[in-house]
C-alpha cells in the first residue's frame, strides 16, 4: 500500500488586480501582497471611475498611498495625461515599476517616499487625488490639510476611502462632498475643492 503525498500549496506573496476600462483594459497587473496593502475592488473602482469619468481625461493624478496601484493605473488607462503614484513600502515600489515597464508607459511617475514629505516638497498642482491610506493610522486629516494648502488644482477632486467607524474625518471646509457609497467596512467618498 502506497502512502499518498500531501500536497502543500506554497503561500504566494502575489497576487493580481485588473484594470477594468481605457488603453490597458482587462490587463491584470501582479501585486504585491504586503500587510496593510488592500487593493480597491473592482465594484468600488467602477463606481469611482463612474464619478470621476468626465474629469479624468488630460488630468494630472496623484494616488498617496498608491499600495497595488490600482487607482493610479486604473486612471492612466482611461486617459490621465500623468500618474503620480506615492509608496512607502520598496517592495510593492519595486512592483509598481515592473508594472509601469509592463505597460510601456512613461506618463508614469513612481515616488518611493512617504505621503506625507512627498506633499510637503511638492510643487506640482493635481486635479485628482485618490487617497487610500491604510486604516487606524491616522493619515487622513494630516493628508488633506497638507494637499489643501500646496498641492491642488483649481476645483481639484479628491477621492477618499477609510474605514466606516472612522468616517468623521476634519476635512478643509473648502471642501464639497460630491459622492458617498458604502461598501462592507469600507465608506468611500468624493470631494472637491472650491
Amino acid at each position: 500500500m502506497s502512502k499518498q503525498r500531501k500536497q502543500s500549496a506554497k503561500p504566494s506573496n502575489k497576487g493580481s488586480i485588473r484594470i477594468i476600462a481605457g488603453l490597458h483594459r482587462g490587463r491584470k497587473l501582479p501585486v504585491l501582497m504586503a500587510e496593510g496593502l488592500r487593493p480597491t475592488t473592482d465594484r468600488v473602482k467602477e463606481t469611482v471611475f463612474n464619478w470621476l469619468m468626465p474629469f479624468i481625461q488630460d488630468s494630472n493624478c496623484l494616488d498617496c498611498f498608491a499600495g497595488s496601484g490600482g487607482l493610479g493605473f486604473e486612471a492612466l488607462s482611461r486617459g490621465a495625461s500623468h500618474v503620480s503614484l506615492i509608496e512607502l513600502n520598496k517592495a510593492a515600489a519595486r512592483q509598481l515599476k515592473e508594472n509601469q515597464q509592463l505597460l510601456k508607459t512613461d506618463n508614469i511617475s513612481i515616488i518611493n517616499s512617504d505621503a506625507i514629505s512627498f506633499i510637503k516638497s511638492n510643487t506640482q498642482k493635481f486635479d485628482v487625488v485618490f487617497l487610500d491610506p491604510p486604516f487606524r493610522k491616522g493619515f487622513i486629516e494630516q493628508t488633506t490639510q497638507l494637499l489643501n494648502e500646496n498641492s491642488l488644482a483649481d476645483n481639484a477632486l479628491i477621492y477618499i476611502e477609510m474605514e466606516s467607524e472612522h468616517n468623521d474625518q476634519q476635512l478643509p471646509l473648502n471642501w464639497k462632498l460630491l459622492k458617498e457609497k458604502v461598501a462592507g467596512q469600507v465608506i468611500y467618498r468624493l470631494y472637491q475643492k472650491t
